[in-house]
């Protein structure tokens, strides 16, 4: 077994819906909340990025055993934070083989599909696994080995890891996700995916 570690972006300001996304109603718990529990069934260490509303957010999750960071320049973009995430992560420890990067907006998320994607990255530990949606559209959650940590602490503005992606192409490999990687970006995703569970 790999030793994966877990990546939970969780720093934006939700622009587009208008309230901390983080903080959304969600099952029995906030957005947030119910992320953190999907990723703590997978019995790896979870480390969370905040920035926009860290003081409010942290008051809902700072009882769990996480760890959490908050990206002053969260402002930045995603980019910053996967930067941030992961060179607070190697200051704690240098010895992991890949980090899972899950963004806190796609609650449809399981235990067994985060799992399938550990256990393809199991079998070479060299390619990035990244998921597939029904429509095509690769991202995240995406499993990048080690090798790459150098170039993801290079990261800045809003574009997250997608350049690195395509430019790797040739050492992907894909999990097929479906609507599991559905995200909720405004108040009507919102609702409509609420009315579902």
């Amino acid at each position: 077994m790999s030793n994966v570690k877990i990546l939970l972006l969780a720093a934006g300001s939700s622009s587009r819906m208008g309230r901390p996304k983080q903080l959304l109603p969600w099952k029995n718990a906030t957005l947030i909340e119910h992320q953190i529990n999907i990723l703590l069934a997978l019995k790896f260490p979870v480390t969370v990025v905040l920035g926009a509303y860290s003081d409010e957010i942290q008051e809902h999750i700072k009882m769990k055993p996480i760890t959490i960071f908050t990206n002053r320049n969260w402002k930045d973009g995603m980019g910053s934070s996967i930067s941030f995430g992961l060179v607070e992560m190697l200051k704690k420890t240098s010895t992991f083989d890949g980090v899972c990067i899950v963004l806190v907006d796609q609650p449809l998320l399981t235990k067994s599909f985060l799992m399938k994607m550990i256990d393809s990255f199991n079998v070479t530990r060299k390619h990035i696994i990244v998921s597939s949606s029904n429509d095509n559209i690769k991202g995240p959650p995406v499993l990048f080995p080690s090798v790459y940590f150098n170039e993801l602490i290079k990261l800045k503005g809003d574009f997250g890891a997608k350049q690195l992606i395509k430019e790797q192409a040739n050492n992907i490999k894909l999990v097929f996700g479906g609507d599991e990687l559905i995200d909720i970006d405004t108040q009507e995703e919102y609702n409509k995916f609420f009315d579902k569970i």
